[in-house]
Protein backbone atom coordinates (compact mmCIF):
# COMPACT_ATOMS: atom_id res chain seq x y z
CA UNK A 1 0.00 0.00 0.00
CA UNK A 2 1.20 3.29 -0.72
CA UNK A 3 1.34 6.59 1.29
CA UNK A 4 -0.71 8.34 -1.14
CA UNK A 5 -2.95 5.51 -0.99
CA UNK A 6 -3.35 5.60 3.03
CA UNK A 7 -3.77 9.69 2.90
CA UNK A 8 -6.65 8.92 0.98
CA UNK A 9 -8.48 6.39 3.03
CA UNK A 10 -7.73 8.75 6.16
CA UNK A 11 -9.35 11.74 4.49
CA UNK A 12 -12.20 9.89 3.94
CA UNK A 13 -12.66 8.85 7.23
CA UNK A 14 -12.30 12.94 7.97
CA UNK A 15 -8.64 12.55 9.98
CA UNK A 16 -6.50 14.66 10.12
CA UNK A 17 -2.97 13.54 10.04
CA UNK A 18 -1.85 16.36 12.82
CA UNK A 19 -4.53 14.45 15.03
CA UNK A 20 -2.56 10.68 13.97
CA UNK A 21 0.43 12.38 14.75
CA UNK A 22 -0.31 13.75 18.29
CA UNK A 23 -1.55 10.07 18.88
CA UNK A 24 1.67 8.21 17.84
CA UNK A 25 3.82 10.45 19.45
CA UNK A 26 5.83 11.82 16.61
CA UNK A 27 5.40 15.22 14.91
CA UNK A 28 3.50 16.01 12.07
CA UNK A 29 6.79 16.54 10.08
CA UNK A 30 8.10 12.87 10.57
CA UNK A 31 4.56 11.28 10.02
CA UNK A 32 4.65 13.34 6.40
CA UNK A 33 7.68 11.79 5.42
CA UNK A 34 6.79 8.20 6.05
CA UNK A 35 3.74 8.54 4.41
CA UNK A 36 5.89 9.53 1.29
CA UNK A 37 6.56 5.98 0.73
CA UNK A 38 5.38 4.12 -2.19
CA UNK A 39 5.41 0.80 -0.64
CA UNK A 40 4.41 1.22 3.67
CA UNK A 41 5.75 -1.11 5.88
CA UNK A 42 2.77 -3.19 7.28
CA UNK A 43 4.12 -2.43 10.96
CA UNK A 44 3.45 1.39 10.46
CA UNK A 45 -0.11 0.78 8.93
CA UNK A 46 -0.83 -0.96 12.46
CA UNK A 47 0.63 2.18 14.45
CA UNK A 48 -1.94 4.10 12.46
CA UNK A 49 -4.97 2.10 12.66
CA UNK A 50 -4.18 1.70 16.59
CA UNK A 51 -4.03 5.20 17.01
CA UNK A 52 -7.45 5.87 15.10
CA UNK A 53 -8.77 2.84 16.51
CA UNK A 54 -9.73 1.61 13.53
CA UNK A 55 -7.95 -2.37 12.12
CA UNK A 56 -5.49 -2.59 9.82
CA UNK A 57 -8.01 -4.74 7.06
CA UNK A 58 -10.25 -0.91 7.15
CA UNK A 59 -7.39 0.77 6.02
CA UNK A 60 -5.57 -1.52 3.57
CA UNK A 61 -9.11 -2.22 2.19
CA UNK A 62 -9.24 -0.83 -1.12
CA UNK A 63 -5.47 -0.27 -1.56
CA UNK A 64 -2.95 -1.89 -3.41
CA UNK A 65 -1.77 -5.14 -1.45
CA UNK A 66 0.30 -8.57 -2.45
CA UNK A 67 -0.60 -11.84 -1.14
CA UNK A 68 1.97 -14.90 -0.43
CA UNK A 69 1.89 -18.09 0.64
CA UNK A 70 -1.31 -20.71 0.22
CA UNK A 71 -3.28 -19.41 -2.22
CA UNK A 72 -2.50 -16.24 -4.12
CA UNK A 73 -5.47 -14.73 -4.54
CA UNK A 74 -6.70 -11.27 -5.77
CA UNK A 75 -8.04 -9.18 -2.49
CA UNK A 76 -7.84 -5.59 -1.59
CA UNK A 77 -8.48 -3.12 -4.84
CA UNK A 78 -9.57 -6.30 -6.91
CA UNK A 79 -12.91 -7.19 -5.16
CA UNK A 80 -13.48 -10.53 -7.49
CA UNK A 81 -14.29 -12.65 -4.67
CA UNK A 82 -16.26 -10.48 -2.52
CA UNK A 83 -19.91 -11.47 -1.74
CA UNK A 84 -22.05 -8.03 -1.20
CA UNK A 85 -25.16 -10.23 0.51
CA UNK A 86 -25.29 -13.09 2.56
CA UNK A 87 -26.69 -15.59 -0.35
CA UNK A 88 -25.22 -18.40 0.91
CA UNK A 89 -22.50 -18.20 -1.15
CA UNK A 90 -18.99 -17.66 0.07
CA UNK A 91 -17.45 -17.63 2.94
CA UNK A 92 -18.18 -14.98 5.58
CA UNK A 93 -15.06 -12.87 7.39
CA UNK A 94 -15.84 -12.93 11.20
CA UNK A 95 -14.28 -11.28 14.54
CA UNK A 96 -11.98 -13.92 15.89
CA UNK A 97 -14.12 -14.50 19.13
CA UNK A 98 -17.23 -15.03 17.08
CA UNK A 99 -16.09 -18.87 15.52
CA UNK A 100 -18.09 -19.71 18.85
CA UNK A 101 -20.71 -19.43 17.04
CA UNK A 102 -19.93 -22.14 14.78
CA UNK A 103 -21.00 -25.35 15.38
CA UNK A 104 -19.82 -28.22 13.41
CA UNK A 105 -19.29 -26.32 10.39
CA UNK A 106 -23.08 -24.92 10.47
CA UNK A 107 -23.21 -21.00 10.65
CA UNK A 108 -25.10 -19.75 14.35
CA UNK A 109 -23.35 -15.92 13.94
CA UNK A 110 -25.51 -13.27 13.73
CA UNK A 111 -25.61 -11.32 10.77
CA UNK A 112 -24.44 -8.46 12.08
CA UNK A 113 -21.26 -10.34 13.35
CA UNK A 114 -20.56 -10.86 9.74
CA UNK A 115 -17.95 -8.44 8.02
CA UNK A 116 -18.21 -9.61 4.31
CA UNK A 117 -18.49 -12.50 2.12
CA UNK A 118 -16.14 -14.05 -0.15
CA UNK A 119 -16.10 -16.54 -2.25
CA UNK A 120 -12.65 -19.03 -2.48
CA UNK A 121 -13.20 -22.13 -4.36
CA UNK A 122 -9.76 -23.56 -3.24
CA UNK A 123 -10.85 -22.27 0.57
CA UNK A 124 -13.81 -23.77 0.20
CA UNK A 125 -12.17 -27.41 -1.64
CA UNK A 126 -10.64 -27.68 2.09
CA UNK A 127 -13.29 -27.67 4.06
CA UNK A 128 -13.16 -23.42 5.05
CA UNK A 129 -16.27 -22.34 6.64
CA UNK A 130 -15.13 -18.63 7.82
CA UNK A 131 -12.60 -16.65 7.69
CA UNK A 132 -11.44 -14.50 10.70
CA UNK A 133 -8.35 -11.40 10.70
CA UNK A 134 -5.37 -12.13 12.76
CA UNK A 135 -4.37 -9.53 15.55
CA UNK A 136 -0.99 -9.16 17.28
CA UNK A 137 1.88 -11.13 16.04
CA UNK A 138 2.17 -14.16 17.95
CA UNK A 139 2.40 -16.13 15.39
CA UNK A 140 5.23 -13.98 12.90
CA UNK A 141 6.14 -14.34 10.49
CA UNK A 142 3.82 -17.33 9.70
CA UNK A 143 0.66 -14.52 10.59
CA UNK A 144 1.02 -11.18 10.67
CA UNK A 145 -1.70 -8.56 12.43
CA UNK A 146 -4.00 -8.27 9.55
CA UNK A 147 -3.62 -11.52 7.65
CA UNK A 148 -7.00 -13.43 6.77
CA UNK A 149 -7.43 -17.05 8.08
CA UNK A 150 -9.61 -19.13 6.29
CA UNK A 151 -10.72 -22.02 9.01
CA UNK A 152 -12.15 -25.70 8.95
CA UNK A 153 -13.77 -26.18 11.93
CA UNK A 154 -13.63 -29.38 13.82
CA UNK A 155 -15.98 -31.64 16.14
CA UNK A 156 -13.73 -32.48 18.56
CA UNK A 157 -9.94 -32.73 19.34
CA UNK A 158 -9.92 -36.95 18.55
CA UNK A 159 -7.77 -36.20 15.73
CA UNK A 160 -5.04 -33.79 16.06
CA UNK A 161 -1.92 -33.08 13.27
CA UNK A 162 0.63 -32.21 15.68
CA UNK A 163 2.04 -28.99 15.08
CA UNK A 164 -0.41 -27.43 12.32
CA UNK A 165 -1.94 -23.98 13.49
CA UNK A 166 -5.38 -24.20 14.82
CA UNK A 167 -7.76 -21.48 15.74
CA UNK A 168 -9.05 -22.27 19.53
CA UNK A 169 -12.17 -20.80 21.45
CA UNK A 170 -11.00 -21.20 24.82
CA UNK A 171 -12.31 -20.05 28.77
CA UNK A 172 -10.08 -17.03 28.01
CA UNK A 173 -10.92 -16.03 24.83
CA UNK A 174 -9.98 -17.22 21.09
CA UNK A 175 -6.06 -17.78 20.02
CA UNK A 176 -4.50 -19.14 16.85
CA UNK A 177 -1.43 -21.43 18.01
CA UNK A 178 0.33 -24.94 16.88
CA UNK A 179 -0.97 -27.74 18.43
CA UNK A 180 1.56 -30.33 20.01
CA UNK A 181 1.23 -33.52 22.00
CA UNK A 182 2.18 -33.62 25.78
CA UNK A 183 3.78 -36.56 26.53
CA UNK A 184 3.36 -36.30 30.24
CA UNK A 185 -0.49 -35.26 30.22
CA UNK A 186 -2.90 -36.85 27.22
CA UNK A 187 -5.93 -34.00 28.29
CA UNK A 188 -3.29 -31.20 28.43
CA UNK A 189 -2.34 -29.88 24.99
CA UNK A 190 1.30 -27.62 24.47
CA UNK A 191 0.27 -24.26 22.63
CA UNK A 192 3.51 -22.78 20.47
CA UNK A 193 3.86 -19.60 19.31
CA UNK A 194 6.58 -19.10 16.10
CA UNK A 195 7.36 -15.79 17.73
CA UNK A 196 8.78 -17.87 20.42
CA UNK A 197 11.21 -15.27 21.88
CA UNK A 198 8.00 -13.12 23.00
CA UNK A 199 5.35 -15.77 23.76
CA UNK A 200 6.93 -18.82 25.19
CA UNK A 201 4.87 -22.11 24.72
CA UNK A 202 1.72 -22.98 27.84
CA UNK A 203 -0.18 -25.84 28.75
CA UNK A 204 -3.81 -25.75 27.47
CA UNK A 205 -6.10 -28.90 29.30
CA UNK A 206 -8.46 -29.40 26.84
CA UNK A 207 -11.45 -28.87 28.53
CA UNK A 208 -10.47 -25.33 28.08
CA UNK A 209 -11.05 -25.62 24.73
CA UNK A 210 -15.11 -25.15 23.48
CA UNK A 211 -14.20 -24.90 19.64
CA UNK A 212 -11.01 -25.23 17.48
CA UNK A 213 -10.61 -24.95 13.72
CA UNK A 214 -7.71 -25.91 11.92
CA UNK A 215 -6.06 -23.45 9.03
CA UNK A 216 -6.38 -24.32 5.84
CA UNK A 217 -5.82 -20.88 3.66
CA UNK A 218 -4.40 -17.71 4.54
CA UNK A 219 -4.22 -14.16 2.37
CA UNK A 220 -1.37 -12.03 3.66
CA UNK A 221 -1.50 -8.05 3.15
CA UNK A 222 2.05 -6.28 2.53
Amino acid sequence: MTGNELKIKLKKYNIELAEIARSMGVSPQNLQSKLNSDDLKLSFIEEIARSINKSVYELIEGGHSTMVREPQIPYGSKRLFKKENSSGLGLPLIPIDAMAGFGNGDIQVSENEVTDYYEVPLFEKRGAKYLISVAGNSMYPKYASGDLLACKPLKDLSFVQWGKPYVLDTEQGAIVKRLFENPEKKDVLICKSDNSEFYPPFNLPVSAIYKVAIVVGVIRLE
